[in-house]
């Protein structure tokens, strides 16, 4: 393994890490926290940081990973897109 498919790597379990602590967030709230220093909201934080430090290691390797204001925006419409016919369906609540 060369050192792009290591970060590589860590990029996908950063990803898992990030789907834990969102999934976290859903189940028990954004403001539980199992100790007193920090709370969902800051490990989600804490754990998108992370994500996106390997992003620019990634970058710095020669990928191109970085943000396109133009990707974000269609996903962006696209995503509302569903969140209307979600509602519409019945399963999504204002």
């Amino acid at each position: 393994m060369n050192r792009k498919e290591h970060l590589m790597t860590i990029l996908t379990e950063e990803c898992a890490e990030v789907q834990q602590a969102v999934t976290k967030a859903l189940r028990f709230g954004l403001n539980e926290g199992r100790d007193i220093e920090t709370t969902n909201a800051d490990r989600l934080k804490a754990e998108l940081n992370d994500l996106w430090a390997i992003v620019e290691m990634l970058n710095a390797e020669g990928f191109d990973l970085h943000l396109d204001t133009v990707l974000r925006e269609a996903k962006k419409h696209k995503v509302e897109k569903y969140l209307l016919y979600s509602a519409e369906c019945g399963t999504l609540c204002s």
